[in-house]
């Protein structure tokens, strides 16, 4: 990883807690492959963030920042973003990443601010193959939590290769057309066959092995199981492939 200065060029409020803080760099030598974070300098810590755009040329970081107010290094963070101000930021990080190239479907499993990961990897996907079959199931405890739905949606209606299973613990609106379940157990019931699939996790730990043993209790799983827990959170004995 390498240290950069970037720009805080925009911040934008997404619901849920979570903002869109938009980073500019002048330093277009710095790169990273879709799935990859970055570290930010909180002033106390450095702190990881998904990259939630695919590589750009005009030097533009997206990521989703989520404001926890019993975190003494998110209240520090968030006192350091502000519009026109620099911060540091130390990237790339991570070996969950997707390979452009991959032909294999994509199932992408994501809760909460995960979904900054996935959208890197969707936005790489669909620029380098239009037809990429790519299946998002994202999870909130509630609607509010699903922060980017419209894009997705959008995504959905351009891309008839494109399918999103919105799940949601809580029951709420009548015209949701989720699945009101908790992730692990709504996969259970509803996914088929993996073997052909690339899968990226991501959420805490414990959301991501309960996805891991729902996948592999309904078949075995490949090497080709991703997830940056396997490597800050691993477990004995690791179950599924390691990024």
């Amino acid at each position: 990883m390498i240290t950069i200065t970037c720009r805080i060029e925009t911040i934008e409020t997404l619901g849920a807690d979570v903002h869109r803080v938009f980073l500019r760099t002048d330093q277009p030598v710095v790169t990273h492959a879709p799935g990859q974070y970055l570290e930010l300098d909180s002033g106390r810590a450095w702190l990881p963030f998904s990259i939630a755009s695919a590589p750009r040329s005009d030097g533009l970081i997206e990521l989703h920042v989520q404001y926890v107010a019993a975190s003494e290094n998110s209240q520090t963070l968030f006192e350091r973003l502000r519009v026109g101000e620099m911060i540091d930021a130390r990237l790339p990080g991570g070996e969950c990443s997707f390979e452009l190239g991959d032909p294999r479907p994509l199932l992408l499993i994501a809760a909460g601010t995960g979904f900054a990961q996935m959208k890197s990897i969707i936005e790489a996907a669909l620029a380098h193959d239009p037809g990429h079959d790519i299946h998002l199931w994202w999870a909130g405890r509630e609607r509010e939590e699903l922060y980017l739905e419209s894009l997705v949606r959008r995504w959905v209606d351009e891309y008839p290769n494109v399918r999103f299973t919105p799940v949601v613990e809580l029951p709420g609106e009548e015209d949701f057309d989720g699945v009101v379940e908790r992730i692990d157990r709504a996969l259970h019931e509803r996914v088929g066959s993996t073997r052909e699939a690339s899968i990226f996790i991501a959420g805490s730990p414990g959301m991501v092995y309960a996805v891991v043993d729902t996948l592999e209790a309904l078949e075995p799983l490949t090497e080709r199981v991703f997830s940056d827990v396997f490597s800050y959170a691993p477990r004995q004995p690791a179950r599924g492939g390691t990024p």
